[in-house]
């Protein structure tokens, strides 16, 4: 899978990945913290080796589906997204995304999630995924709404998050909801 949309790549992890991520998650790491359990003060090149190795035998297993982010100019890493959490009975999964710093404010979540949601529309065959949100984390509020998700709940204590249980929004997004990476570019 690979998908060029607005001056991004993307695509699955590759080993060769790990230091660019790194780099990415490095010089992101003031802003990553606060809403990423995994990026810590202690994040290192070893942990961005293993998320790269973790994310390629994911897509082996075919249990989640980890992207990542690229400028199609330079080819830094700019973000991430995919698809976890598979319920594959019941059709139904869910989409995360983050981006570095120095990328937010331009799009490049919209777009890359919405390649991520259309990825598991169509090659999954999802009927339904979720994107859960913490509640003071607006910035994703906005990507799930520009994706066309529909905000159902908030759910007390629905994910854990940096040791302790917090209360987050439960946003749906259905295949005939979701608007394309493409038609995202001014959103």
């Amino acid at each position: 899978m690979l998908k060029a949309t607005g001056g991004l790549i993307v695509r699955p992890w590759q080993a060769a990945d790990a230091e660019n991520l790194y780099r990415a998650v490095d010089a992101s790491r003031g802003e990553l913290t606060r809403w990423l359990p995994w990026c810590s003060d202690t994040y290192t090149l070893a942990d961005a080796v293993a998320w790269v190795d973790f994310s390629l035998h994911c897509w082996h297993e075919r249990s989640q589906f980890p992207l990542g982010v690229f400028d199609a100019h330079r080819g830094d890493v700019v973000g991430g997204t995919g698809i976890n959490h598979l319920d594959l009975p019941n059709r139904r999964g869910a989409l995360g995304y983050w981006v570095s710093s120095a990328h937010t404010g331009r799009g490049v979540a919209r777009r890359a999630a919405a390649v991520a949601a259309e990825f598991g529309f169509r090659e999954l065959a999802l009927c339904r995924i979720e994107i859960i949100v913490l509640l003071d984390n607006h910035a994703s509020h906005r990507v799930a709404r520009a994706l066309g998700a529909l905000r159902e709940r908030d759910a007390r204590h629905r994910v854990q998050h940096h040791g302790e249980a917090a209360t987050a929004s439960v946003y749906a997004l259905l295949p005939g909801q979701l608007r394309q990476a493409d038609s995202l570019h001014a959103a």
